[in-house]
C-alpha cells in the first residue's frame, strides 16, 4: 500500500470582521481615487484558486473536505458525548454563557439513517487524521451554505418540538429567564412607575376633558402589586378628583335625553361627566376595598376626609361619609382625628352641601351609638359641639303673613281685613294671578342661589332631634348602669366615655329643648349628680325608676357629677318662666362635692364652671347657704394648688360682695361672727350647708392665705381681707381682681401661666448679679397638661432604669463640673497669690537696693567731707 500524502492544513485565520466595522477616511478615499493604477491588479484576481491555495486543499474534492470538517468536529467535541452529538463550530454559531460561567455549544444529535454511512466515513476521517492534526478552514461560500442547512434542519426541529412536549432543557431555560426578570431592580421599577404617575396627574389636571380617560390608567396602578405604587396611585387619583370635581352634582341622562342631536360642545361635556363619574365610582370601591387591609387604611381613611372635604356635594358622598363615620371612634389617634375633623368640616361648611350632609352625618352617628351601646372614645360625640342653629330662621316670613292679615283705618289703628265673597269674574283673576306667580316663584327658586328657609329648618329640626335622641341615650344608659338592679356590682363595665361629652353638649343646646322633656331631664340629671331621693320617681322619656333606699351614685366621676350640675342650671337659666324647679339639691350637690375634688384626677376647669354657673352668676343667695360656701371654698384654697385656689377665691369674693352680712365671718372674734344662725357651733362635717352653722365661724385661712407664695393668691386674700373696714356699698380696692370670674382666675393661675409671669416679671436688685451669672442657661416652659399626666403615666422597669441613668449621669456632670470649677478658682487664687508676691518681692528688693545705694552714697559724702 503506497504511502499517502499528507495533508498539511493551515493555520486557524483571524476572525472574519464585518464590512460596517471598517472605517475609510476621506483622505485613503482621495488617495486611491487620484492613483487609479495602484488597484488596477486587484480586479483580476480569481478568488476562488486564492481560497484553494490558501487552505491547501487544492487537489482536494468536496467530499473529502467535508470528511475532514467533520472529524474536526467530532475531536473537539466532549467525551461523554461525542457518540451522540455533533458540536457546531465556534466560528459558526455563537455559544452559550450559562450561569455558572461555562460556554456551552450548540450540539445535534446524529440522524439514524447515517449509521450505514458511518464506516465510509471513519476511513475518510482516519485517513485525514494521518494526513495531520490540524481542521480545515471553510470558506465563506461554504460556511453561507452550511448555515442555510442548519437553519432549515433547525426549523424542522422546532416543528417537531411543537407537536411532542415540551424538553426538560426548555424548561430549564424559562426558569432561568423567570429568576432574570424577577431580579430587575424593584426600585427602578417603583421609579419609573412614580414618573408616569406624575406625567399622567399633570396632564389630567392641564387639560381634563382632552385627558379625562387617563383616569384608567391611574385606575391601574391602585390595583399594582407594589403597596407603595398602591398608596402612590390612591393620593395621585385624590389629588387630581379634588382638582377636576365640578362644584355641581351630575345627573344621569334619559333615554330621552340621549335621544336627541346635541352639538360637539354638549356631547364632549358628556363624554366628560360619564367617564369622570365612572371612574369616581371605581375609585371609591377601590377605597372600600382596601379599607379592609391594614397597611392601608391610614391612606385610604385620609383619601376618604380629603375628598368628604373638598366635595360634599358631589355624587356618591353617601360613601365617603359611611366610611368615615365607620372610622370616627378607631383606636388609632391619627385615624380617629381625621374623621372628627372631617365631620367638623361638613357641620361648620353647610354652603357646600345645603345641609344635607350634616343631618345625615349626624343620624350615622346616632346609629353607630346605638350599636355599640354608647361604648365608643368620646371624640365621636364632641364633634356635634360643632353644630350651629338658626333660631330665628322662618320669623320674618311669619311676621309678614301675620301684617298682611291687617290694614290700617283712618286714625292709623290696625284693624282686621274684611275679606267680602269674590264675584266669578274676580275668582277666575285671582286663580290666575296665583297660578302665574305660583310659576315665577317655581323658576325663581330653581335658578336662585339663596336657601329655601322651610327646607333648611326642616333639615335643622331633624338634625336637632336627632343630636337629643342621642344624647337621651346616653344618659339613659348611665342611670341604668348606675342602678343595681340594671346593672349587677359583679359586672366590669361601669365607664360611660360618652357621658361627658353628652353632658356638655346638652349644655351647649339647653335653650333648644322642647318643655316636654323637661322635668325627666330634670330627675335624670339629679340621679346622675348622686342625689338621695326618698320620692317615688317616674320617668316616661328615660323609663327609669329610683328607689325609696338612700343610696349615692359613685361610680361617675366628680367632673361629671360637676357637669350634671352646670346642665340643670344652663336649663333652668333658659327656661326660667317655663319651669318651676327648686334647685337646693344641686346646691347640696355642689358642697358636698368640694371635698371630693383631687387635682391631676379631676378637671379644674368644669370646677371653675360650676363656682361661676352656680355661686357667681345669678341672682343673691340665702345668707346661711352663702357663709356655708364662703367657709367651705376658704378651706378648698387653701388646700389645693394655685389656680383652683383663685378660682374658688374669686367666687369668694363674689359672695362677699352679694352677701354683706356675711362679712362678719371676716372678724376676728374667739366666738365666731356677730350674726349667728340657727346652728351656735360651725359642723365642718355637715352635708347640708343649711345645718353647718357657717356663721358660728371666722375666716382664719385668709391670714395664711395671704402669705401664699403665688403673689396672685396672697394680693387676692389680702384684698378680701380688707373689705372688713368697708362699708356693705364699697368694693374691693384692687380693680383687676374683681373683673376675673372663676374661669379666668383658673386659667390666669395655671402652671404655664405662672412660669410666663415669672419669666417676664421685672428682676429684683439682689438676683440680678446671679442672672447675670446666668444669663447663658436655657429655661423651658413647663406644659401643665404633661404636669397632671405624670401620676398617670406608667413605665417599664428597662425606661426606669434609662431615666435614672440619664438623671444621675447629669447629677455627675454637675458636681464634675462643680469639683472642676472649684479646682479652676483654687488654681486662679494661687496664681494671683503667687504674682502678688512675686510683685512684693520685687518692691522689697528695690527698696533694699535703694537703701544700701543711699548708705553708700551718705558714706563717700563723708568721706569727701573728710
Amino acid at each position: 500500500m503506497g504511502k499517502r500524502r499528507k495533508v498539511i492544513l493551515p493555520p486557524a485565520l483571524p476572525p472574519e470582521t464585518p464590512d460596517e466595522e471598517f472605517e475609510i477616511s476621506d483622505e485613503d478615499v482621495e488617495f486611491f481615487s487620484e492613483n487609479r493604477t495602484f488597484t488596477h491588479f486587484l480586479a483580476h484576481f480569481d478568488r476562488k484558486k486564492i481560497d484553494k491555495h490558501v487552505t491547501r486543499v487544492a487537489d482536494k474534492s468536496e467530499d473529502e473536505i467535508e470528511r475532514l470538517y467533520e472529524r474536526r468536529n467530532r475531536n473537539n467535541a466532549p467525551l461523554d458525548s461525542r457518540e451522540n452529538d455533533l458540536q457546531v463550530d465556534p466560528v459558526d454559531a455563537l455559544p452559550i454563557k450559562t450561569l455558572d460561567g461555562k460556554l456551552q455549544y450548540r450540539t445535534t444529535k446524529k440522524v439514524r439513517s447515517e449509521e450505514g454511512h458511518a464506516s465510509t466515513d471513519l476511513t475518510g476521517e482516519e485517513d485525514a487524521e494521518k494526513q495531520g492534526t490540524n481542521l480545515i478552514r471553510l470558506t465563506k461560500a461554504e460556511r453561507n451554505k452550511k448555515l442555510k442547512k442548519e437553519k432549515k434542519e433547525a426549523k424542522k426541529l422546532k416543528e417537531d418540538e411543537d407537536i411532542a412536549p415540551n424538553s426538560p432543557k426548555e424548561k430549564i431555560h424559562s426558569e432561568v429567564l423567570k429568576e432574570v426578570e424577577e431580579e430587575i431592580s424593584a426600585e427602578e421599577s417603583f421609579g419609573v412607575k412614580k414618573i408616569k404617575l406624575a406625567e399622567i396627574g399633570m396632564a389630567l389636571l392641564e387639560d381634563p376633558e382632552a385627558n379625562i380617560r387617563s383616569l384608567k390608567e391611574l385606575l391601574d396602578f391602585c390595583k399594582d402589586k407594589d403597596p407603595q405604587v398602591v398608596k402612590l396611585g390612591l393620593m395621585s387619583m385624590l389629588a387630581v378628583f379634588k382638582d377636576i370635581i365640578p362644584s355641581y352634582r351630575i345627573r344621569e341622562l334619559t333615554d330621552k335625553e340621549l335621544a336627541m342631536p346635541v352639538s360637539e360642545a354638549v356631547r364632549k361635556t358628556r363624554y366628560f361627566e360619564y367617564t369622570l363619574l365612572r371612574s369616581y365610582k371605581s375609585y371609591l370601591q377601590k377605597l372600600i376595598e382596601l379599607q379592609k387591609e391594614a397597611i392601608f387604611k391610614l391612606v385610604v381613611v385620609r383619601c376618604m376626609c380629603t375628598l368628604l372635604e373638598a366635595a360634599p356635594h358631589f355624587n356618591l358622598s353617601e360613601k365617603l361619609l359611611a366610611g368615615t363615620v365607620r372610622n370616627i371612634s378607631s383606636s388609632d389617634d391619627v385615624i380617629r382625628k381625621l374623621c372628627c375633623e372631617a365631620i367638623k368640616s361638613l357641620f361648620k361648611n353647610e354652603g357646600k352641601h345645603g345641609g344635607e350632609g350634616t343631618v345625615r352625618a349626624v343620624r350615622l352617628i346616632a346609629q353607630l351609638v346605638k350599636k355599640h351601646h354608647c361604648q365608643l372614645h368620646p371624640d365621636c360625640l364632641e364633634v356635634f359641639l360643632s353644630l350651629r342653629f338658626d333660631e330665628d330662621l322662618g320669623k320674618h316670613e311669619n311676621k309678614a303673613e301675620e301684617n298682611n292679615k291687617f290694614t290700617k283705618n283712618k286714625k292709623g289703628k290696625q284693624e282686621p281685613m274684611k275679606h267680602l265673597p269674590p264675584s266669578e269674574k274676580k275668582k277666575s283673576k285671582q286663580e290666575l294671578i296665583a297660578k302665574t306667580r305660583g310659576e315665577v316663584y317655581a323658576d325663581y327658586k330653581a335658578v336662585s342661589f339663596a336657601p329655601d328657609s322651610e327646607k333648611r329648618q326642616r333639615m335643622q329640626s331633624d338634625t336637632l332631634s336627632a343630636v337629643f335622641e342621642t344624647y337621651f341615650r346616653i344618659l339613659k344608659h348611665a342611670v341604668d348602669a348606675s342602678d343595681p338592679r340594671f346593672m349587677p356590682e359583679t359586672s366590669g363595665s361601669h365607664a360611660q366615655p360618652l357621658l361627658a361629652p353628652c353632658l356638655e353638649g346638652l349644655g351647649k343646646f339647653s335653650h333648644l329643648i322642647d318643655l316636654d322633656f323637661m322635668a325627666d331631664l330634670m330627675s335624670c340629671l339629679k340621679q346622675l349628680s348622686g342625689f338621695r331621693s326618698g320620692t317615688h320617681l317616674q320617668s316616661k322619656t328615660f323609663n327609669v325608676n329610683s328607689s325609696g333606699s338612700d343610696r349615692s351614685n359613685n361610680r361617675l366621676t366628680v367632673s361629671e357629677r360637676l357637669q350634671c350640675c352646670i346642665v340643670a342650671f344652663k336649663i333652668m337659666k333658659s327656661n326660667l318662666d317655663a319651669l318651676n324647679v327648686d334647685l337646693q339639691d344641686f346646691f347640696v350637690q355642689l358642697y358636698n362635692l368640694l371635698l371630693e375634688y383631687r387635682p391631676y384626677r379631676d378637671r379644674g376647669e368644669v370646677l371653675a364652671e360650676a363656682l361661676k354657673t352656680m355661686l357667681w352668676d345669678g341672682r343673691q343667695h340665702d345668707m346661711q347657704r352663702a357663709a356655708a360656701f364662703i367657709k367651705r371654698l376658704a378651706t378648698f384654697s387653701l388646700s389645693f394648688g394655685s389656680s383652683e385656689a383663685m378660682a374658688a377665691l374669686a367666687t369668694l369674693k363674689q359672695l362677699l360682695q352679694k352677701n354683706t352680712k356675711c362679712r362678719s365671718l371676716l372678724e376676728n372674734d374667739a366666738g365666731g361672727g356677730s350674726i349667728s344662725g340657727l346652728v351656735v357651733k360651725y359642723q365642718p362635717e355637715a352635708t347640708d350647708p343649711y345645718l353647718s352653722g357657717a356663721l358660728a365661724s371666722v375666716l382664719w385661712e385668709l391670714s395664711l392665705l395671704s402669705k401664699h407664695y403665688n403673689p396672685s393668691v396672697s394680693q387676692m386674700a389680702s384684698n378680701i381681707l380688707s373689705m372688713t373696714n368697708l362699708k356693705p356699698t364699697q368694693n374691693i380696692v384692687n380693680p383687676s381682681l374683681i373683673a376675673l370670674n372663676p374661669i379666668q382666675a383658673f386659667w390666669e393661675s395655671t402652671v404655664q401661666k405662672e412660669l410666663l409671669k415669672s419669666m417676664n416679671a421685672k428682676v429684683p436688685p439682689s438676683l440680678k448679679r446671679k442672672r447675670k451669672r446666668d444669663q447663658d442657661m436655657e429655661y423651658y416652659v413647663l406644659d401643665p397638661q404633661k404636669l397632671r399626666n405624670i401620676d398617670s403615666q406608667v413605665i417599664g422597669e428597662e425606661e426606669a432604669k434609662l431615666r435614672f441613668e440619664e438623671h444621675f449621669k447629669v447629677l455627675r456632670d454637675i458636681s464634675e463640673n462643680e469639683r472642676l470649677k472649684g479646682e479652676l478658682n483654687r488654681t486662679l487664687a494661687s496664681i494671683s497669690l503667687y504674682d502678688e508676691f512675686k510683685r512684693e518681692k520685687r518692691e522689697k528688693e528695690r527698696s533694699v537696693v535703694l537703701k544700701s545705694g543711699k548708705k553708700k552714697a551718705k558714706v563717700l559724702v563723708k568721706r569727701s567731707s573728710s
